[in-house]
């Protein structure tokens, strides 16, 4: 579905991804997994088409992407949830999830994608009126999530979905995204830097220290059995 080969990007003088290289198969929960600045917001611009990359190349179903504007990428089907939400506070929820039917094929599936986001978000449904800025982060969250689903997308980028939120909001997050990839067949390609939940759901992660791939773990018992992961990041 997503394959990245030797990305490199600078900011400045500082080299920020270094030769990254990876691969986020169909139907999988793939997580990029480091430490606060190391890279991970970045990694997931560059494949959004939110940053140009300096030099490498971004496959997308087997197609390169590397040089297309952003807009042209979601039209692909590759679908983006920014780290911090960045919902438009002054819109209601339904105004926010209906901006995110760019593409042809969302538009004209836009009454069913909403079911589908309402039916996915209950409490979106209750609070389709509200203004977006009112709800809790918690709820921002859910919105921001369900403006991606609205694309139709092929791909969902999440970018720290548990920046901001209290630990149990943290894990009802990561739990709702386990839910849509295992009910709706979605691949996600999730940039996080909470080691434990995000174990919980990976299906394959990579590690990144200093923009370099430092691990790749192709399996969830990779990830969750490797030495360096359990004493550097979970303190076992």
């Amino acid at each position: 579905m997503l394959k990245v080969e030797a990305l490199n990007q600078y900011y400045g003088g500082s080299h920020t991804l270094r030769n990254v290289a990876f691969e986020a198969p169909s139907g999988a929960v793939t997580t990029i997994l480091g430490r606060n600045g190391v890279g991970k917001t970045t990694l997931l611009k560059c494949i959004a088409g939110l940053l140009p990359s300096r030099s490498g190349s971004i496959g997308f179903d087997g197609a390169d992407v590397t040089k297309l504007a952003p807009h042209m990428r979601a039209r692909l089907g590759l679908g983006y949830v920014p780290q911090g939400r960045e919902i438009f506070p002054r819109l209601t929820v339904e105004e926010n999830l209906l901006l995110g039917a760019f593409r042809k094929k969302a538009r004209a599936e836009i009454h069913n994608n909403l079911a589908f986001c309402f039916e996915c978000f209950p409490r979106l449904a209750e609070r389709k009126s509200q203004l977006a800025g009112s709800m809790s982060g918690g709820e921002q969250q859910m919105l921001a999530l369900g403006r991606a689903l609205m694309l139709h997308p092929r791909i969902l980028l999440i970018d720290e979905p548990s920046v901001g939120l209290a630990p149990v909001l943290v894990s009802r997050t990561i739990e709702k995204i386990k839910e849509l990839k295992e009910r709706y067949s979605l691949t996600v390609l999730m940039a996080e830097q909470n080691f434990t939940q995000a174990l919980r759901i990976a299906d394959r992660g990579y590690v990144i220290v200093h923009g370099k791939i430092e691990f790749e773990g192709k399996s969830a018992d990779d990830l969750n059995n490797n030495d360096l992961i359990r004493k550097f990041y979970l303190g076992l």
